[in-house]
């Protein structure tokens, strides 16, 4: 997956906004200030995604290209290795898990402001 395809997906999803709250190479991606998606612009080569701690270990031990979260917490977070043999459909597909996994924690009025129309 290339990283102008990545940045475009989180990018439209409702109310995500983009931020740069850590350094100029580190793109963080939110919705109503929580953050979803952290893509190294430097590299381009991985983005870390929130997930569910089981489903995180599942992944990790299916696919050598997903890593515990780099300096994140490695039971909540993932770093996904871009230049891996997983599908675009699949990258995407952990996106919106991690999209929809922050939206959950959201009171119920921002929750109806995160879903898709």
């Amino acid at each position: 997956m290339n990283i102008e395809q990545l940045y475009l997906y989180c990018k439209n999803l409702p109310n995500a906004k983009e931020t740069f709250p850590f350094d100029e190479e580190t793109l963080v991606f939110k919705v109503f200030d929580k953050m979803f998606a952290l893509i190294d612009m430097e590299k381009g080569d991985r983005v870390n995604l929130k997930c569910d701690p089981l489903k995180a270990e599942e992944l990790r031990e299916k696919y050598s290209s997903i890593l515990p979260g780099y300096y994140m917490s490695k039971k909540h977070w993932n770093t996904i290795l871009l230049t891996s043999e997983l599908k675009d459909d699949f990258i995407l597909s952990m996106v919106l898990d991690s999209y929809y996994l922050v939206v959950k924690s959201l009171p119920k009025k921002q929750q109806l402001l995160c879903v898709k129309k």
